[in-house]
């Protein structure tokens, strides 16, 4: 997968496009992420000994990550990666600007 848990992307497509944020959770088997204040939904909490007056919270749903870029603050937009085996390493490299994401 193009991006990794802690990155900083960009939403390109749906409801959400444009905005920015941290990838809290990657599920590789899905293709799917979770971004920090992306995809926000309503989630009723139950009433339990830990939090006994229940409540509502907003919690992030994931998105496919067809649907980010990786965030370049050298190219100041989201930027298409590819990857280059540098020192016997593997590393993203943003294709227009040359940012080393790795």
């Amino acid at each position: 997968m193009h991006v990794k848990k802690g990155d900083e992307v960009v939403v390109t497509a749906g409801n959400e496009r444009g905005k920015r944020g941290r990838v809290l959770r990657v599920v590789l088997d899905t293709g799917r992420l979770f971004v920090e204040g992306v995809n926000l939904r309503t989630k009723n909490l139950p009433k339990t000994t830990a939090n006994p007056q229940g409540g509502v919270v907003d919690r992030e749903m994931s998105i496919a990550a067809s649907n980010v870029l990786l965030w370049s603050e050298k190219a100041g937009k989201g930027v298409r990666t590819k990857n280059v085996i540098e020192g016997g390493k593997k590393a993203r490299v943003g294709i227009p600007c040359g940012t080393k994401f790795d």
